[in-house]
């Protein structure tokens, strides 16, 4: 009777326009109804607890990096490294974009931050080029779904956070999925190009390949900092989120001298009204999911899920499933933290390397980001390039489909990400 009341207020409210944030606490409020243990003072110390954490300080100093980086010249930068490195190849603007795709997921650590560069900057020169529009739109979308998946990223502190998991070992662990992410767009852009007649840019000098780096250089070292610094024990993940804010206001105002003192205020206003949003969602996400654990919704999963527990491969078939058709619906961070509370007792119970489903979750929840009827991703594509939704759709189609097949290769195959991950973390 309680899932019921849970997720019937919760669809409701979200039906009915509700921000997510006050859907999860009106559903939270009903749980605490339905069992009579209704108290504003819990309510509210559950609400304050739920953001009282020393790790959930990394959110905003990574977002205030994202954000300097963006409008601090380090990203158009990285454009320019890759379009030498590549940019002469057939399809070569695609091949950019996926290099630049990759490169940037370690700077930001945002899907939406992402696919908005890579749009604004590379989709009027694709279109300039004469490539397939739709298999453009879909190439640069897709590509900002590598994103949440290398460090540095958000969902996977979250995911930290809501599962008790190192997030550390999260954050190194992404990385081999990451590339494997970006691996399978280059095989799939290669085989929507093969037979196009396309423009080719000229091949770069190697004085120009080395003039490309060297200015781009500041800003490869900051995923080097981050993932280094992480890996060797000089900092956790949230003081790597400090160091990378400071080294990224330190190279886009005294190194490359893009960004000013009026447009750090900018972009500390808009980290801060972001990390406002996702403060109030982890809060409202920690009632629910206080809930959850009060009311055993865990254990009645696992009662339901009791026939695979057998099977650790098709238990987390079943559960990867019931992730896609929720992340469907539903953005990638009130994904994270409603389900994960409730999946993480069953997976310690099946012995499943809990690194390993955290970093499962997120690399399926990123695929929602371009799925009707939400896919935030998608929007922003649209919105940036102009584009309808249905051309971003088929656009996205076949790079979809190839997400699918390296996710079920990850729930086949495990090892292909949990030996790299014990690997990374030694």
């Amino acid at each position: 009777m309680t899932l019921f009341v849970f997720l019937s207020v919760l669809m409701v409210s979200m039906l009915l326009g509700l921000p997510v944030a006050f859907a999860l606490l009106l559903s939270g409020i009903a749980m605490m109804v339905q069992m009579d243990l209704f108290s504003v003072d819990i309510l509210a110390q559950s609400l304050i607890n739920g953001v009282d954490s020393f790790t959930l300080l990394a959110i905003p100093f990574f977002m205030v990096a994202g954000e300097v980086m963006s409008r601090g010249g380090l990203s158009s930068r990285i454009v320019a490294l890759a379009m030498t490195m590549i940019g002469h190849r057939k399809g070569g603007l695609g091949f950019v974009a996926i290099i630049t795709a990759i490169v940037l997921s370690g700077l930001s650590g945002s899907a939406v931050a992402d696919a908005a560069a890579l749009v604004s900057i590379l989709f009027p020169m694709m279109m300039k080029a004469n490539y397939p529009r739709e298999h453009s739109l879909g190439l640069l979308a897709s590509g900002g779904l590598i994103g949440p998946v290398i460090p540095p990223s958000l969902p996977l502190i979250l995911i930290g956070v809501a599962g008790n998991i190192s997030i550390g070992k999260l954050l190194i662990g992404g990385i081999a999925p990451g590339l494997m992410m970006g691996a399978a767009l280059f095989v799939t852009w290669w085989l929507l190009m093969r037979n196009e007649a396309l423009e080719t840019l000229p091949r770069a000098s190697w004085g120009e390949c080395g003039r490309a780096f060297k200015d781009s250089f500041w800003a490869l070292m900051l995923p080097v900092i981050i993932i280094g610094g992480i890996r060797t024990g000089a900092f956790t993940a949230t003081e790597a989120a400090v160091v990378a804010a400071v080294y990224a206001i330190f190279v886009s105002m005294l190194v490359y001298r893009e960004l000013d003192l009026r447009g750090l205020y900018d972009t500390l206003v808009a980290a801060g009204r972001t990390t406002a949003m996702v403060m109030f969602l982890v809060g409202a996400a920690m009632v629910v999911s206080w809930m959850i654990t009060v009311a055993q919704l865990p254990q009645q999963l696992a009662a339901l899920l009791d026939p695979f527990m057998d099977s650790p491969r098709l238990l987390m078939a079943v559960i990867m499933v019931i992730v896609f058709l929720v992340g469907t619906a539903m953005d990638l961070s009130p994904t994270v933290l409603i389900l994960v509370p409730l999946f993480m007792p069953v997976i310690m119970m099946a012995g499943i390397d809990p690194v390993y489903f955290g970093l499962m979750f997120v690399i399926n929840c990123s695929i929602g980001l371009i799925t009707p009827p939400v896919g935030t991703v998608l929007n922003v594509v649209c919105g940036v390039s102009g584009a309808t939704m249905s051309q971003a759709m088929r656009g996205v189609m076949p790079f979809m489909i190839a997400y699918l097949m390296l996710l079920t290769l990850f729930v086949i195959f495990p090892e292909l990400i949990t030996v790299p991950l014990h690997y990374l973390n030694g």
